[in-house]
């Protein structure tokens, strides 16, 4: 606890994937400083859209999105892959988790970082929007 500045030994027991996570590390030795945990409720939203061609990657979205959403943005995931039948278009849709670690987000708060990341994706990423 001393170690990684943890407040509350009951977090050892926790499958909080918030907490497990901070501890992966590719090296026994890195350093590690334990981040506190939000309590507050966090915010999903999704985005979808049509992919613009084979050089895209998934990465360059996850960068699009935390550079635009900073902290608010707990964890991005690609939770669906879609290839149309006739045009053979790919689609992906995307879960972003929105939390604040010192008080509850509305959802208009989350609503203009959500439609700046559709925008920016649209812009820089060459996406067609689903949304």
């Amino acid at each position: 606890m001393i170690l990684y500045h943890i407040p509350d030994i009951r977090l050892f027991w926790s499958e909080d994937e918030r907490f497990l996570r901070q501890f992966i590390v590719p090296h026994i030795w890195q350093k590690v400083t334990f981040q506190p945990l939000s309590r507050y409720p966090p915010l999903i939203n999704d985005i979808s859209f049509w992919l613009p061609s084979d050089t895209y990657s998934k990465n360059d979205f996850y960068d699009l999105a935390r550079t635009i959403g900073g902290d608010l943005i707990e964890k991005v995931d690609l939770v669906d892959e879609f290839t149309h039948p006739k045009s053979k278009k790919v689609s992906h849709c995307y879960r972003i988790t929105y939390r604040h670690p010192e008080r509850t987000l509305t959802q208009d708060e989350v609503h203009h970082v959500h439609q700046a990341i559709e925008e920016s994706a649209v812009r820089e990423l060459g996406v067609e929007g689903r949304f």
